[in-house]
């Protein structure tokens, strides 16, 4: 019998998923699309039968929410969904404005052809996903949109510290897209930064995207205070630095 010779058929692909990754997905689209809310005991063996999987994919899972900042444990009561305070959400827009419009304007003054055009194929799936009005879909499109300005920026620093935020980040997008009609606005308020990136124009691209993150807080932070009770002080938006970077 003749030997074959070894191939790339014998490479093993990842195409799919592991139990792992299902596990994990299913829970953050839960907590995303609110059917686990804030404050929810988040019990081992009720997961389980929910899920039909065993108890070390979901303590596993459990442990990476915890890391992203959307579970959180008390010692005595285990594991729950994450409260977001209303202080730790502002924080977090208020970082957004900062780092994004920065973000923002860089990518638009140093992108390649080549990241310019997976920026326009990115926006076209997150139009797809605005006009659906799906909340998830929006979140998951919006990141993928961000994914490529954080590349194209070319600032890894930057992309480090959104990365770090960014499942509280996502969380706070659901709140703020599944309010009344806040997903329409949201298209146009993208649209005037897509429009400025694509026109190269750094100082616009800045205003458009602290615009845009100034409303998302807006609607966000008061649904935030309506739960927990509380009044509400509008996010400092940073000064442009876009001149002085030309």
């Amino acid at each position: 019998m003749q030997r074959t010779p070894l191939d790339d058929s014998l490479k093993v692909t990842r195409n799919q998923p592991t139990l792992r990754e299902m596990v994990l997905d299913k829970l953050r689209q839960a907590i995303m699309s609110f059917q686990l809310l804030p404050g929810d005991r988040l019990v081992e063996r009720d997961l389980c039968d929910k899920l039909g999987v065993s108890r070390t994919s979901v303590r596993e899972a459990l442990r990476h929410l915890e890391a992203e900042g959307l579970v959180e444990s008390e010692s005595s009561r285990g594991p729950r969904v994450a409260v977001i305070t209303l202080e730790d959400a502002r924080d977090i827009y208020e970082l957004r404005c900062v780092l994004e419009s920065m973000v923002v304007q860089l990518f638009t003054q140093k992108a390649t052809r080549q990241q310019m055009a997976e920026f326009d194929h990115a926006w076209e799936i997150l139009k797809a996903a605005l006009r659906s009005g799906d909340t998830v879909a929006i979140v998951n499109a919006v990141s993928d949109f961000y994914g490529v300005l954080y590349e194209g920026a070319g600032n890894r620093i930057a992309g480090q510290f959104l990365s770090q935020l960014q499942a509280r980040v996502n969380y706070l997008r659901a709140t703020s897209v599944s309010q009344k009609e806040r997903y329409v606005d949201s298209f146009k308020e993208m649209t005037k930064i897509v429009d400025a990136i694509q026109a190269r124009n750094p100082e616009a691209a800045h205003e458009a995207c602290v615009e845009h993150i100034k409303a998302a807080s807006k609607v966000a932070l008061a649904a935030l205070a309506e739960k927990q009770g509380k009044a509400v002080d509008p996010i400092t938006p940073p000064l442009n630095p876009a001149q002085s970077l030309r």
